[in-house]
C-alpha cells in the first residue's frame, strides 16, 4: 500500500517533463552546428557556407520571451535584448543588414539560430531587432535582408543595382534541375543554373538590372514556387 503514492509522483514527474518538452522550439534544442543538411517539420534545409552576395526580400517575424534563455542553434544562450537573428540557411555568425521596406528603418544582426520555418517568412528577429524596425506590434513586415560585404550599389531609394535573379528551386540531382530549366524555358522564363555554396543545383529566373525589379517578379513566382526568393549575383 506504501508504493502507491510513491508511484503515482513518479508518473506525476514523468508526465510534467513530458510536457515541458513539448512547449519548446525544437529547432533550438541541440542546435544545428555550422553547414550540415538538418530537417525540421520534414523539410531538409542546406545552409550555405557563404554569405557572400546574399540578398533576399521577405517576412520578417520575431521570437523573444517564450525562448530567452535557451540555447540557440550556434549552442549561445538566447538573449531577446541582443541583435541577433535567426535564418534558415545563412552560416551561423553572418552579419546582415535588415530593412523594413514599410517605414525605411535599418539594423545589423548577427544570425545565431535557425527558422523561421514558416513558408513566406525569411527572417526571425530577437524582440530587441523587431523593437528598433517597430515590427513588435504588427508581429511582421516586409524585409530586406543583405549580407554586409555583398552586394551594394544601394540607391537613395532602396533599391540596388546589379544583377539580380529569382531563386526557384535547389536540387541534388541535377537531372532535376536541368527538367525546371526546360519547363521554365518553355514559359518564355530566362533560367541559369548555377552550383551554390550549399551543395545544390540552383535554379534562377534572370537576370533584372535592378532588386525592385526581382522583387515584383518573386512576386509572381511565388505562387509556382513558395520557396522563392531573391538573389544578388557573386
Amino acid at each position: 500500500m506504501t508504493l502507491r503514492p510513491f508511484l503515482l509522483c513518479i508518473i506525476a514527474l514523468l508526465c510534467s517533463a513530458l510536457l515541458s518538452g513539448c512547449g519548446s522550439r525544437s529547432w533550438h534544442k541541440g542546435g544545428v552546428p555550422g553547414s550540415r543538411p538538418y530537417t525540421v517539420r520534414g523539410k531538409t534545409y542546406y545552409p550555405l557556407k557563404s554569405a557572400k552576395g546574399f540578398v533576399e526580400e521577405g517576412t520578417a517575424s520575431w521570437y523573444g520571451p517564450g525562448f530567452h534563455g535557451k540555447t540557440t542553434a550556434n549552442g549561445e544562450t538566447y538573449n531577446q535584448y541582443a541583435m541577433t537573428a535567426a535564418h534558415k540557411i545563412l552560416p551561423l555568425g553572418t552579419q546582415v543588414r535588415v530593412t523594413h521596406l514599410g517605414n525605411g528603418r535599418s539594423i545589423i544582426v548577427r544570425i545565431n539560430d535557425r527558422g523561421p520555418f514558416v513558408d513566406d517568412r525569411v527572417i526571425d528577429l530577437s524582440r530587441a531587432a523587431a523593437s528598433r524596425l517597430n515590427v513588435l506590434g504588427p508581429g511582421t513586415a516586409r524585409v530586406r535582408v543583405q549580407s554586409l560585404g555583398g552586394v551594394d550599389r544601394m540607391q537613395e531609394n532602396g533599391d540596388l543595382t546589379g544583377a539580380f535573379y529569382v531563386q526557384v528551386g535547389a536540387f541534388a540531382d541535377r537531372i532535376n534541375a536541368d527538367n525546371l530549366i526546360s519547363i521554365l524555358s518553355q514559359s518564355g522564363n530566362k533560367g541559369r543554373l548555377v552550383y551554390g555554396s550549399n551543395n545544390m543545383w540552383n535554379v534562377q529566373v534572370g537576370p533584372w538590372p535592378d532588386s525592385f525589379g526581382a522583387q515584383r517578379q518573386l512576386d509572381v513566382f511565388r505562387g509556382m514556387y513558395p520557396g522563392a526568393f531573391v538573389v544578388g549575383d557573386n
